[in-house]
């Protein structure tokens, strides 16, 4: 009885799909530049661009994808009471778990690249596509999903060839790269692409926080303006090179942009057709697999007409011709496949990159080359490399990424676009590796010097004077410039030395204070602001009584030394006009008046 309830179910759905299909002219119009041709199949207009993403360098590896449409009626009221089958109140719905995903990766990317303009819709229109948002959210209290979302394995056979790169970590093939999770990443994209989205420390592709957010920072990699659609459709094929993929998500993004609802996890519908489906409406081809997908029924061949040859002949009537056994089967031997420019890649060579050094902020002026060559030594041209920016760096490529993938050229030299330097000064690496191919990596070591200045001014007195144990009323401020200009966020380091022949520290008169109130002679890791200021704290005297010497110093050179002294005040010179001890005597004179 169950298993009949569930054909009927499943007929049920797949009756929606088609009939969502029949009138997808109607919907298709509510996306922007889609339309739809006779049959229900959507077109996109003539200008859309196409992307030339590889399949080892998109998101999911170009993998198979759901491609049921969204319902007709309005995704805006919540399911009917008492119709928990009704066509689209699930459809609309978002898994609550699943829908804070997106809208967590929408706000956080806001943040980090507000010219990106990411919508979460666009999130949950791919998360809608890619896995029926979570297998209809069937996640924990995490985000993880239970159990394993895996897409087919990419060997070639229908699919991109994609041979392994995680030693099957992540989709458990050794052999081939499986997209994974609710947002389908190959292993090799999350490698780079992947993000912690949930806070826990961990980059996990199952995870949909985790996912979403990855999702987001792969869609808005190349300074694209998402709210723009030229900018839109490429980012969209950029992670499924598809025009069918990007009508489809494009569908699901405006339906969800006209309102949508939260549902509880585990409910939401799961699709019904994919992309790499033989048989129209038929039930999902295996592939994706997880805790609750079943395994595929086996159909059953239709019967299909003999051949002219074979056609009976009428009872009684002689054969034409007596039978004969049949002739037994060649075996065709299988076509040795021709090798691609990166079967033939066996080392990767240094083009002549050297000395990457930039001081913090700056581009550096060498970009980075890297040649693919054979065995013997030839150059190999048409070969993706990928550039990955390593260690405990904010340093990144152009446009904010810490990935570039460049292709070779007829010299077989890929050259990696500009690297800039981030604040973080120090040494980092660099790696060229060859895409699809597990030939060994290329590094690359490069620094980061601090900023410098060769200049150091006074904005205010070069001389503060002071009572012993009081403070000194005026503070210190400076100006760095280097070459005449302003040269902001130079470290500035300020000690009170014991004098100008001995640069020491001192161990007695003005001094700083911590956080803590202790006497401080010494502060490093002041900057200078965009101005190329710089004002010290508050400078204190202890008891000993003297002149002393702040001496200031930045990376390049600059110094200034500041006079400090701290003395009594001296007593003002008595006025004899008004001081009583010093006025004439008036004691009467002795003298006999006449």
């Amino acid at each position: 009885m169950a298993a009949k309830f569930d054909r009927r179910l499943r007929k049920a759905a797949v009756t929606t799909t088609v009939a969502a299909v029949a009138v997808a002219a109607l919907s298709a119009s509510q996306a922007p530049d889609v339309t739809a041709d006779g049959n229900g199949r959507q077109t996109t207009s003539d200008n859309v661009p196409t992307s030339d993403t590889p399949a080892a360098d998109s998101a999911t590896g170009n993998s198979p994808y759901y491609t049921d449409l969204p319902p007709l009626n309005s995704p805006s009221p919540a399911p009917t009471t008492g119709t928990p089958t009704s066509p689209g109140s699930s459809e609309a719905g978002i898994p609550a778990t699943v829908l804070d995903a997106y809208k967590k990766a929408e706000s956080e990317l806001r943040r980090a690249k507000p010219g990106c303009n990411l919508p979460w819709q666009l999130l949950a229109a791919i998360g809608k596509v890619e896995s029926g948002q979570a297998r209809g959210g069937r996640v924990d209290a995490n985000g993880t999903t239970i159990g394993r979302i895996i897409g087919p394995q990419l060997d070639g056979n229908g699919f991109a060839l994609i041979k392994d790169t995680d030693d099957g970590v992540y989709d458990g093939n050794s052999q081939y790269d499986n997209a994974v999770g609710p947002m389908q990443f190959i292993p090799s994209t999350w490698a780079w692409a992947g993000r912690d989205g949930n806070g826990d420390g961990k980059e996990d592709p199952n995870n949909v926080y985790d996912a979403a957010l990855a999702a987001g920072h792969y869609l808005c990699r190349y300074d694209w303006d998402l709210s723009d659609q030229a900018d839109l459709n490429r980012a969209i094929l950029s992670y499924n090179n598809s025009q069918d993929y990007l009508n489809t998500v494009l569908s699901w993004l405006e339906h969800y942009r006209k309102g949508t609802h939260e549902i509880p996890d585990g409910t939401g519908s799961l699709p019904v057709g994919r992309s790499d489906d033989t048989n129209a409406g038929a039930s999902p081809s295996p592939g994706r697999t997880g805790a609750n997908t079943g395994s595929q029924a086996p159909s059953t061949p239709s019967p299909s007409k003999p051949p002219a040859s074979e056609k009976p002949t009428k009872p009684g009537s002689p054969s034409t011709k007596p039978p004969t056994d049949p002739a037994p089967p060649t075996e065709t031997p299988a076509p040795t496949p021709t090798p691609t420019p990166t079967d033939t890649v066996h080392h990767l060579e240094n083009a002549g990159t050297a000395g990457l050094t930039a001081t913090a902020g700056d581009t550096f002026a060498k970009r980075i080359s890297t040649r693919a060559e054979t065995k013997a030594g030839d150059a190999v041209g048409k070969v993706r490399i990928r550039f990955t920016v390593l260690g405990d760096t904010d340093a990144t490529f152009t446009g904010g990424e810490k990935v570039a993938a460049v292709t070779t050229n007829a010299s077989g030299v890929a050259v990696a676009p500009a690297l800039v330097a981030g604040e973080q000064t120090g040494a980092f690496t660099v790696r060229a590796t060859v895409v699809g191919r597990t030939v060994p990596g290329l590094d690359y070591k490069a620094t980061v010097t601090e900023r410098v200045a060769d200049t150091l001014t006074s904005t205010g007195p070069k001389e503060l004077t002071c009572t012993p144990g009081g403070e000194f009323a005026d503070q210190v401020e400076v100006k760095a410039t280097l070459k005449g200009a302003v040269a902001d966020k130079v470290a500035v380091t300020a000690t009170l030395i014991k004098s100008d022949a001995d640069p020491a520290e001192n161990d007695k008169g003005p001094y700083f204070k911590d956080a803590d109130g202790k006497a401080v002679r010494t502060l490093t890791g002041r900057k200078t602001d965009a101005e190329g200021l710089l004002r010290l704290p508050k400078l204190y005297a202890d008891d000993t009584e003297g002149t002393y010497i702040l001496r200031l110093t930045t990376p390049g050179g600059a110094a200034l030394d500041i006079t400090l002294k701290v003395a009594e005040l001296a007593e003002p010179t008595p006025d004899p006009s008004t001081d009583p001890s010093t006025a004439p005597s008036a004691t009467p004179s002795t003298e006999p008046t006449a």
